[in-house]
Order: structure tokens, then C-alpha cells, then sequence
């Protein structure tokens, strides 16, 4: 449990994960998604991406050339489930997540990804 708590709690104290988590909330995105609307290089929306996923908050899965990101609220874990509970009622006033919900309507992963 204490390995659990540890690693929820570092996952959720990064401005760009909890902005990720708040993203997953309106719709699965794929890494190239998630990268435009955050203005980062792959690595680094990588990086944020498999913290999220080991710390059981996210789950993936393939959508033909795409990795598709999606909240993990079936989490066996309380506490992962508390967690997601607990993003999903803060952080909705805040102007960078009424920013990224905007930018999410209109980001295009065959745009983005050059397909």
C-alpha cells in the first residue's frame, strides 16, 4: 500500500500530468494528441504518459497506428479510484484546463501525426 500511495502521489504532483489527467477525462487521446495541446517533444508527453501508467492511473490500448490514453477508473485500487475521483471534482476552474478542454475539441491526430 505505502508503494502505491508513493507512487499515486508523484504521479499527481506534475502541472503536466495533473493537466493529462484532466485531459483523459474528456476523451481518450493518443501521445501525439496529448504532445500538441502540451507543446512538449514526444519524450517528454512520453515520459509523463508511463509515470501515469505505472502509477495505475492510466490504461492504453492500440487503435490501429495509434496508443490510445484513457483514465484507468476500473482500477482495481482504491486508492487509484479515489484519486481519479478526487482530479475528476478539482482543478476545473483553473484557465490552463478550460484551455486544454478547448484545444482538445479541435486537435486532429491525422493532422498532427501526418497520416
Amino acid at each position: 500500500m505505502k508503494r502505491e500511495l508513493v507512487n499515486v502521489f508523484k504521479a499527481l504532483s506534475d502541472p503536466n500530468r495533473i493537466r493529462i489527467v484532466k485531459m483523459l477525462e474528456q476523451k481518450e487521446l493518443c501521445v501525439c494528441e496529448i504532445r500538441s495541446i502540451l507543446n512538449l517533444s514526444n519524450s517528454t508527453a512520453s515520459k509523463h504518459l508511463s509515470i501515469l501508467r505505472d502509477a495505475n492511473l492510466i490504461v492504453d490500448s492500440k487503435d490501429g497506428k495509434w496508443v490510445d490514453f484513457r483514465l484507468n477508473e476500473r482500477a482495481d485500487s482504491p486508492l487509484v479510484r479515489g484519486a481519479l475521483r478526487l482530479m475528476k471534482s478539482s482543478f476545473d476552474d483553473q484557465e490552463e484546463i478550460l484551455t486544454d478542454r478547448k484545444a482538445i475539441r479541435s486537435v486532429n491526430r491525422k493532422t498532427i501525426c501526418g497520416v
